[in-house]
């Protein structure tokens, strides 16, 4: 049985973040989890039932309320697609 975005979504965050892993696996295939040059955030770009998605570790030096619990020491993600 295939898995939901949701879980996929979950599992590519747990890979990435919570396991500090080098590659997120999704399915069948495996995707390179690397950082970004600037501020050293985890990133990884991966492909669910066709859609290329990205995610990426919240910056915490941002003024959101998702950088205020990276900064609080949680493991927050953002996924995007298309760039959104």
């Amino acid at each position: 049985m295939a898995a939901s975005l949701e879980e996929t979504l979950i599992s590519v965050w747990r890979q990435a973040m919570a396991e500090n892993t080098q590659a997120a696996t999704v399915g069948n295939r495996s995707y390179r989890v690397r950082r970004t040059s600037r501020s050293k955030l985890h990133e990884v770009d991966f492909e669910f039932e066709g859609q290329r998605l990205r995610g990426l570790e919240q910056n915490p030096k941002t003024s959101s309320r998702w950088a205020q619990l990276s900064r609080e020491g949680k493991n927050v993600m953002q996924f995007l697609s298309d760039g959104r």
